[in-house]
């Protein structure tokens, strides 16, 4: 199937939001086999939209719109989606009874243009809202210029938490009995190698594919590996993915660390909670990264003690016990200072692990000996003490931060936890 998605409002035009919709189920669909060819952004007037709808038609099958579905008067999706594909609005009760119960939640009254929200098109498929009042939509008409076949409109809310919940426990379920056969697909996560290099190893198992599909996805410090199959029956997709893992094991299974699609942090969180290891760390460049992500986990207050961001030399100093003739002779960022961190910050919590962070994060402050994107990790647990060394001569200063924040991850499973 080909899909094309299409957001609505006109704040996306004027860059007043970041549309992180489209880079969310662009990721979904085609982890599903299904093909995005198309990403339009069309503000709240419905003659263009209504044409980007009818444009979208030609080279698809399936237009996913969010936004445009709120009770003002701009909101105007389901209205123009319901004209195009030849259908009326109706009210809806159960809608009606649904929405009413989420306003009083809200302790305020329902209005007119709350109403509004439960009139939807008199054969469509909803998709309720369980996060919000504007309930999404499935309708589908005859393709005019292929009669035997069908396209399909999908309409969901426009804020990222209720449409990507909407998407998960409605939309995705809807895609797939659409599908003909039985989808099947597991994302591996890899760190340490680039696409490039990622895809040549992989040749062999990526060209003249036809199914299982496996295909690479870049991300910030990291590489996805995506392998989907298309059977007769899941089972039968399963095994066919599950036999394509293995081969793919065996070519760049030194760089996957999951997979089942879960990223490094969530990993490592679950591994130390599961096994009682217990972890402070002390941040220089990441400034904080390592701590936050940790804490985005359910749980981690179980395992995680403290983290400390000693940026300046006096507070790695203070803070840590590094001492000043290691910073003297070899400089805040260096092995040695890496791994009096480590030991400091071990020492000061009494975790397990201790883990630290120095380096150069960019754009400026590099030097021909220290150039931007020098990074010292030290790790000390037991009774080792050890350092790696990252030099990526690359002038992001996001990117060399988000790359530290992984690999400091990266030492741990390696070291300790696989």
């Amino acid at each position: 199937m080909k899909a094309a998605l299409l957001s609505v409002g006109t704040e996306i035009l004027f860059g007043q939001i970041t549309n992180t919709n489209t880079v969310y189920l662009s990721q979904k669909l085609n982890s599903m086999g299904i093909d995005v060819m198309y990403h339009f952004t069309v503000g709240d007037n419905p003659g263009r939209l209504a044409e980007m709808i009818e444009i979208s038609f030609r080279d698809c099958d399936i237009v996913i719109t969010t936004g445009g579905l709120g009770p003002t008067q701009d909101d105007l999706t389901k209205e123009t989606a319901c004209s195009v594909m030849g259908d009326s609005l109706v009210m809806h009760k159960d809608i009606l009874e649904s929405i009413e119960k989420r306003v009083l939640s809200y302790r305020t009254v329902m209005t007119d243009n709350n109403r509004k929200q439960a009139e939807m098109p008199s054969r469509c498929r909803v998709f309720y809202n369980d996060a919000g009042t504007a309930p999404g939509f499935a309708l589908d008409r005859v393709n005019p210029q292929c009669p035997e076949k069908k396209q399909w409109i999908a309409c969901m809310p426009g804020p990222p938490s209720e449409m990507m919940r909407m998407f998960e426990k409605s939309v995705m379920p809807w895609l797939e009995e659409l599908s003909e056969g039985a989808l099947y697909y597991r994302e591996l996560r890899t760190f340490g190698i680039g696409e490039s290099a990622l895809e040549t190893s992989l040749l062999p198992v990526i060209d003249g594919q036809t199914d299982p599909t496996v295909a690479t996805y870049a991300k910030t410090g990291e590489c996805s590996v995506r392998i989907a199959s298309k059977r007769k029956t899941r089972e039968e997709a399963k095994e066919a993915v599950e036999e394509m893992i293995n081969r793919v094991m065996e070519l760049v299974g030194d760089y996957v660390y999951s997979t089942h699609g879960e990223d490094y942090p969530s990993m490592v969180g679950r591994l130390l909670i599961e096994r009682g290891i217990t972890v402070s760390c002390a941040e220089s460049c990441t400034g904080g990264k390592f701590a936050a992500a940790l804490t985005d986990i359910s749980g981690i207050s179980q395992v995680f003690d403290r983290g400390i961001v000693t940026y300046s030399n006096a507070a790695k100093i203070q803070e840590l016990g590094v001492k000043s003739e290691t910073l003297a002779e070899h400089g805040a960022v260096s092995e040695e200072t890496a791994k009096e961190m480590a030991v400091g910050i071990r020492r000061v919590s009494g975790s397990d692990i201790g883990i630290s962070v120095t380096g150069i994060a960019g754009p400026d402050g590099g030097t021909d000996e220290k150039p931007v994107g020098l990074v010292y990790i030290g790790l000390a647990w037991g009774d080792e003490v050890i350092c790696r060394k990252i030099s990526r001569n690359i002038k992001d200063r996001d990117g060399n931060r988000t790359n530290a924040m992984l690999s400091m991850f990266d030492m741990i499973y390696r070291n300790i936890l696989c």
